[in-house]
């Protein structure tokens, strides 16, 4: 017979029975069957009989003694790892960007390129753009000796922090905003950059406002859907829509500030810059910079300067900065001033770049 593997309580009593053997007592013996033999239990790995590691026998009659409890098996591999990052994933749960904010020592921003503000009921809707956004963005009227000018800017701290056009705020004696539920502040300038073309402004003692979400330039694509929203001739929140046109256009504007105080968004309402060569809206005169432009058919008119450019997510993507004027070249003055879908944005991407310099006070770079 071949041998086979005995059940728990079939062992014999001695060692040394071979497997070809009959017990004593068996059929083939000529015999019945013998009384269960008393349990001897497995020897450890290694150990030489006579050890210390070598059991004594268990005397006949006695109780077995109690089976050693069985090792635990220390998963290892790909099944171990597996289980700690489960357990790990288990722990952070939805304060996945807490912690990874606690080991890297990162700070985490409102500014991403897939997040979305809009409700997903309404995604990629132009109402629920405006629904979603409007309430960040802002009406500015700034007064200096030279006149006043009206122009928009769009909210980043709960507390009042602005970013909008420096032409809209250059030389300004006073500052006045009105926000989208009809409040009014005062308002100061904390810091400009005429070279950009930028200034943050803070209103005086406001608090709890509602924020828009700052996204990334640098993933905009010609024909992506965008909306602005502003206060064109003092319309508070208006909204309009269109595409990305072009990237990259070089935009020249003054950067000399009693020029901007003559020409802002107020008076004509035509504000100076120049594009491929050309002047348009008055002359921006000798002191001028040059920064790169997102274009868009999305209406603009006097007062959408320092205004949201806003993708179909509700991240802010520019802040609409140049429009050009059909009444430019006729001269005649605000009355035949309109958009005829050619605006420009200053890319997001050189707003969050400058937001240290102008908060602690930028330039005034001619």
């Amino acid at each position: 017979m071949t041998e086979s593997f005995r059940r728990s309580g079939e062992y014999p009593q001695g060692r040394q029975q071979h497997a070809q053997s009959s017990y004593p007592g068996t059929p083939e013996a000529g015999g019945a069957f013998p009384p269960p033999p008393a349990y001897d239990p497995p020897q450890p790995v290694n150990a030489a009989p006579g050890s210390a590691m070598w059991p004594a026998p268990t005397p006949e009659g006695s109780p077995a003694p109690p089976a050693p409890p069985a090792r635990r098996r220390r998963v290892r591999g790909p099944l171990g790892l597996l289980a700690a990052v489960a357990i790990a994933a288990a722990a952070v749960g939805g304060g996945t960007a807490y912690a990874f904010q606690e080991l890297t020592g990162k700070q985490s921003t409102s500014s991403s390129a897939g997040t979305s503000v809009v409700p997903t009921s309404q995604k990629g809707t132009v109402s629920g753009v405006a629904a979603a956004v409007s309430p960040a963005i802002v009406e500015i009227n700034a007064t200096s000796n030279a006149g006043s000018s009206t122009g928009s800017g769009v909210v980043i701290t709960s507390d009042g922090e602005i970013v909008t056009n420096n032409h809209v705020v250059s030389g300004a004696s006073t500052v006045k905003v009105r926000t989208s539920d009809g409040k009014t502040y005062t308002a100061e300038v904390v810091g400009t950059d005429a070279k950009k073309d930028l200034a943050l402004i803070k209103l005086k003692n406001a608090s709890g406002l509602k924020t828009a979400s700052l996204g990334d330039s640098g993933n905009v694509k010609v024909g992506d859907e965008v909306v602005a929203i502003g206060s064109p001739e003092g319309l508070t929140g208006t909204v309009t829509s269109g595409i990305v046109s072009a990237l990259d256009r070089d935009v020249t504007v003054s950067t000399d500030e009693e020029q901007q105080q003559q020409q802002g968004d107020g008076g004509d309402g035509r504000w100076p810059f120049e594009f491929g060569g050309q002047q348009f809206n008055g002359d921006t005169g000798s002191s001028k910079t040059t920064y790169k432009a997102i274009q868009t058919d999305a209406s603009l008119n006097p007062g959408n300067s320092g205004g949201a450019l806003i993708d179909m997510n509700g991240n802010i993507i520019g802040i609409n900065s140049a429009m050009y004027s059909a009444s430019s070249d006729s001269g005649s003055g605000s009355s035949g001033a309109g958009s005829v879908g050619l605006g420009f944005a200053i890319p997001v991407d050189t707003v969050k770049a400058d937001l240290d310099s102008l908060r602690s006070g930028g330039t005034s770079g001619s």
